[in-house]
């Protein structure tokens, strides 16, 4: 099975490279690995002592930097290394502050596994969620190197508990120790005689919870919103934006919209605006503009949502009526009530604010029509201000799983 799987991985190598000629993401995808070694090459010396981090995508990055912040404040003489898998995390993320040295993930061959480690020699490497790389993690092993996994979550479809796991099962089992999110996988993995495992919850709660903590101040959403009921529209689809769109065309609601999409191509912003019959601005021409005489503003830049969702009064997260669920816990801790779509399943978080009725799900333009009288209804507003104290509280208990993982790194240091 090794040979098959090294086998596989050279082969996806050369028709991902194939693919690059024709596709955008792609061509990041292998131009980005291929300059890995110049970036460890300038960032990272002999000397340095490394913690290497590597995160799947955007999401788990947000998971890691909890821990990450932790590590640089305890161990400051150490050097951070971010690596990604995904180039829609690595070219969001490649400048960060937070880290000494961002690049990409080579190819998980044993090549590039023993060049790679030999390059970088971390004194602990941490895996977050789901990443498990056989060959990276054999050496890691090999070499002794402390190796965690954080904030993991498994479920019983998945190939280590199958019959025919066996290959991942032994790279799985090669992590010094595992934190996971919930009970349930810290069962399956015993069922595996993995039992070096610790149930911490989510480090992305830590996360939502330090934007409180910081100035979410925006002059302009200021001035937009003035002392209006604002709703909030993050991360939305074309599927999501039609039910919205729909419903601010037609509403007479005193309502102030924020739409701020997934896709900020210039082609898919135009198109929004121009679908949209209520006067409507966008936030790249904020100088030109008064906002507060508008009535919709459409956020056509990245890194504002979560400072924007403090603004909110409703929130909705999109993605539940398409590729899948985005995050619902960075709206949910400013205490208001969030709305999605109704493909959440595999959403833990989601699921257990649906179950305590912190989300509200909706299914078609009327069902958010419904949703929206009902919360904004003088006689049920108290149904809105329940909604956003069940997921302040939610957020709240949930906390704390990057001081328990940092507790046990530093048996580790």
């Amino acid at each position: 099975m090794y040979f098959i799987y090294n086998l596989f991985v050279q082969f996806a190598w050369l028709l991902l490279q194939l693919i690059a000629l024709f596709n955008k993401k792609i061509s990041l995808f292998v131009k980005g690995r291929k300059n890995t070694f110049a970036v460890l090459n300038k960032q990272i010396s002999p000397k340095d002592e490394v913690i290497w981090v590597h995160v799947a995508s955007l999401g788990e990055f947000e998971q890691g930097l909890p821990i990450i912040e932790k590590l640089k404040l305890e161990y400051p003489t150490y050097k951070i290394l971010v690596t990604f898998f995904s180039p829609s995390g690595y070219e969001v993320k490649k400048e960060t502050k937070v880290a000494d040295a961002v690049c990409y993930l080579p190819m998980d061959t044993i090549g590039n596994a023993h060049k790679f480690l030999n390059k970088v020699n971390p004194k602990l490497a941490i895996f977050i969620k789901y990443e498990i790389w056989p060959n990276f993690l054999n050496e890691l092993q090999k070499r002794k190197t402390p190796t965690i996994l954080v904030s993991a979550i498994f479920n019983k479809n998945q190939v280590y508990f199958k019959s025919y796991g066996g290959f991942m099962r032994k790279a799985l089992k090669r992590f010094q120790h595992i934190f996971v999110q919930d009970e349930k996988s810290s069962t399956l993995l015993r069922s595996i005689k993995i039992n070096n495992v610790t149930i911490s919850g989510d480090t992305r709660f830590d996360r939502v919870a330090q934007i409180l903590e910081r100035d979410n101040y925006n002059e302009t959403i200021q001035n937009f919103k003035q002392n209006q009921t604002c709703f909030v529209a993050g991360s939305s689809w074309p599927e999501d934006e039609q039910i919205i769109v729909t419903t601010i065309n037609s509403s007479s609601l005193p309502i102030k919209w924020i739409i701020a999409p997934h896709n900020i191509k210039l082609d898919q912003i135009e198109k929004l605006k121009n679908s949209i019959k209520k006067k409507t601005a966008l936030y790249s021409e904020r100088n030109q503009l008064d906002t507060q005489n508008y009535d919709v503003i459409i956020i056509d830049n990245i890194g504002l949502l979560t400072q924007i969702y403090s603004y909110a009064d409703i929130a909705y997260v999109g993605g539940g009526f398409a590729t899948g669920l985005h995050n619902t816990l960075e709206p949910a801790v400013f205490g208001i009530p969030v709305i999605i779509g109704p493909n959440y399943h595999g959403f833990k978080e989601a699921e257990e604010m649906v179950k305590i009725k912190g989300i509200q799900l909706i299914s078609n333009t009327e069902g958010f029509k419904q949703l929206l009288d009902e919360f904004l209804d003088k006689n049920q507003y108290s149904l809105m201000k329940e909604a956003g104290a069940i997921n302040a509280n939610y957020v709240t208990e949930n906390k704390g799983a990057s001081i328990q993982i940092t507790s046990y790194i530093r048996t580790l240091l």
